[in-house]
């Protein structure tokens, strides 16, 4: 249950066709404090559309009080993490800046003005620890790495300002973990802990109800530990 949010909240989730994304919407359809839960999905709404973005958020029945961005690619077709410089392309960092990066920055442009004031509110969006300039060790992954990098970036902007204008409002960056969907499926092999969808979500949902302002800007992991810049 989400005890740190006034009751009665309304929650949309973006990306909710896809394995986290609806794995979160269920949860919280679950939760007795949250009296409403919008769902967002390809067709209707289109990271790669800021038409359909806006679009969304005006079709809000009522304000959000928290919103989380699901969404993300690390490989579709024509595009896979790289292992050597030599593998990087325009269009691979292209592809991946629009849905990792731009995407959730347009969400967020639609939708952080639609939260209320005189109560917590949240926006969260999925980020990713190997976006960590810090924590990157092993290199490759060139434009998903730096897209997830742009987006905590755009994050922590964001929050400075939304600050200023919505002080109880908090934005911040989650790190799902591995968990098992069509995302990390291919690179699965070595992983110590996989989560299913409902754990990740399950997890992140602590993590959020845990956040206060003073969180807002920063990237946490699915054990509500902050990740390095």
């Amino acid at each position: 249950m989400l005890s740190s949010f006034s009751p009665g909240l309304h929650a949309v989730v973006i990306g909710a066709n896809g394995g986290i994304g609806a794995a979160f919407a269920t949860l919280l359809e679950a939760d007795p404090n949250v009296s409403r839960v919008t769902r967002f999905g390809r067709p209707a709404l289109d990271l790669t559309d800021p038409a359909s973005i806006a679009a969304a958020a005006a079709s809000l029945p009522t304000p959000p009080d928290l919103v989380i961005c699901t969404t993300g690619v690390l490989h579709d077709q024509g595009l896979a993490p790289e292992k050597e410089l030599k593998a990087l392309s325009a269009e691979a960092l292209a592809r991946s800046f629009a849905v990792n990066a731009i995407g959730p920055a347009l969400v967020a442009q639609a939708f952080l003005p639609l939260l209320p004031r005189g109560h917590k509110t949240l926006f969260a969006a999925l980020s990713a620890r190997v976006g960590s300039i810090s924590d990157n060790r092993l290199g490759g992954w060139h434009a998903y790495r730096a897209s997830k990098a742009a987006l905590n970036q755009l994050l922590r902007t964001m929050a400075i300002e939304q600050t200023r204008k919505n002080p109880e409002s908090i934005v911040i960056g989650l790190h799902p973990g591995t968990v098992d969907t069509g995302l990390s499926r291919p690179f699965q092999r070595g992983v110590r802990t996989l989560f299913t969808p409902e754990e990740s979500a399950r997890h992140l949902l602590a993590v959020i109800d845990a956040r206060t302002p003073d969180h807002s800007g920063r990237l946490f992991d699915w054990q509500g530990l902050e990740i390095a810049p």
